[in-house]
């Protein structure tokens, strides 16, 4: 590892967070997109700061519907944003261990987001489909088989008033079970805060017994709900991370914008909520930089990204943080069958976006058809089924890139979690043995303590 490497880092993170129109020092999810954090209080780089950023981040880059290429030639013309990437692979050439896998995960999948930025401004060829999922998960794509789960929905929901016989039926017995129970959007902060409450019980009693001691006064669940209009994503946990209090330490606080169009289930509300807050993404970000604050994590810690197996597993723990949270490794030994249904509900949305993912970009299905799939077989709402198979599935980069890491990283979180004791399992996942991804957690696990 060079005396540069925390440039590399950050001018790689940055350069292609700003070609594909992102800026992480936004505050809100609108205008964040590839870096999730920039919580380390250390300078901006070049490929954040340099004049001709700013309007390749106004116009929204490669992302925009029309990119300005002007803007974008002038930039990289001033900014050797692939020049940073490979820096970034040769750093991790020369380190060993997790943390070498670690970085090399981030080059390449920064190569991947490189070449699908030239593809749109036709400068380089199509990116296989193939190549961009296992960037991100290190898996072939394939699609998702949703039986197993509807068949646990619909017994679930049978025995809560909603039979059904075929699958008409069990779609309309969710729906009417979601109408039953959906969450009053004017409500959302206070219902958002009961549960946080609920959740940061529940992970006191069965998380932090298994972590360091030193983790103890880290704040899992500092956030405020912020209900948004119109917007393109359903829901967006953004880490700010940069208040600090008087004797300069953080404050690990974050918000969450939930789209005020979202229809959703109280029982699904509940799971968002582990999965957002705690102990998921809220959770996880703030363990992280108190790894970093003390000196236990290097710099690759504090620029979190989207696209790549670090956020595949990020997933993968959120989506299993409501499992972790009980203390229970099946959905089956929840306590509640209302959450049950909503945990499963969940997951079939998840399956939903690997699903049109590999409709999308592997069997080249039209959108209509796309979301016709979603609705009928995860049991998505109308809301869910038209911006996975639109403004998500759609995407050159989220379509292909993020919609499957959502399933790889829930799966292999699921198993490690029914292999391995939580003792052994748990400290891996939050960073204790160092950063990890899809694929080096499971060295992590076994050479824990």
């Amino acid at each position: 590892m060079s005396e540069r490497f925390d440039e590399h880092v950050a001018n790689a993170v940055l350069g292609i967070d700003t070609l594909w129109g992102g800026d992480v020092m936004n505050p809100s999810g609108l205008g964040r997109f590839i870096a999730d954090s920039w919580f380390s209080d250390a300078p901006l780089p070049v490929a954040y700061t340099h004049a001709t950023a700013a309007k390749v981040r106004e116009t929204g880059g490669v992302s925009a519907k029309a990119p300005d290429r002007a803007a974008i030639e002038a930039y990289l013309a001033a900014v050797d944003v692939r020049g940073a990437i490979a820096a970034l692979g040769a750093e991790a050439q020369a380190m060993s261990g997790l943390r070498a896998r670690y970085v090399a995960g981030l080059a390449m999948s920064f190569e991947v987001m490189w070449d699908l930025a030239m593809e749109i401004l036709d400068k380089g060829p199509a990116v296989p489909y193939e190549r961009c999922v296992r960037a991100s998960t290190g898996l072939a794509p394939t699609p998702s088989d949703p039986k197993a789960k509807r068949a646990q929905v619909r017994e679930l929901l049978a025995r809560a008033g909603h039979a059904s016989s075929g699958d008409a039926d069990l779609l309309a017995a969710v729906d009417a079970w979601r109408a039953a129970r959906y969450v009053p959007m004017a409500s959302v902060r206070s219902v958002g805060d009961a549960y946080i409450a609920r959740y940061r019980a529940l992970a006191e009693r069965n998380l932090r017994p298994h972590l360091p001691r030193e983790l103890a006064d880290v704040p899992m669940d500092n956030i405020e709900f912020l209900p948004i209009k119109d917007a393109w994503f359903s829901g967006s946990m953004n880490y700010l991370g940069r208040a600090r209090r008087a004797d300069g330490s953080p404050e690990y606080e974050a918000t969450y914008e939930i789209n005020a169009s979202l229809e959703i289930s109280v029982p699904e509300f509940e799971q968002l909520v582990s999965h957002e807050v705690v102990p998921g993404h809220v959770t996880t970000f703030a363990y992280l930089q108190d790894h970093w604050v003390r000196g236990e994590a290097g710099f690759e810690a504090t620029v979190l990204t989207m696209n790549t197996r670090c956020a595949a597993l990020s997933e993968g723990i959120a989506n299993n943080a409501v499992l972790i949270a009980h203390g229970v490794t099946e959905v089956d030994q929840l306590p509640d069958e209302d959450l049950q249904i909503g945990v499963l509900l969940a997951l079939l949305q998840d399956d939903a976006k690997n699903q049109s993912s590999f409709m999308t970009w592997k069997e080249g299905a039209p959108q209509p058809g796309v979301a016709a799939a979603l609705r009928r077989d995860f049991l998505v709402t109308p809301e869910r089924a038209d911006k996975l198979s639109g403004a998500w599935g759609r995407h050159p980069l989220l379509g292909r890139m993020y919609l499957p890491a959502y399933r790889a990283g829930t799966e292999l979180v699921a198993d490690l979690r029914r292999r391995y004791p939580p003792g052994r399992v748990l400290p891996a996942l939050y960073g204790c043995a160092g950063m990890v991804d899809v694929s080096n957690i499971e060295d992590a696990v076994r050479a824990g303590a």
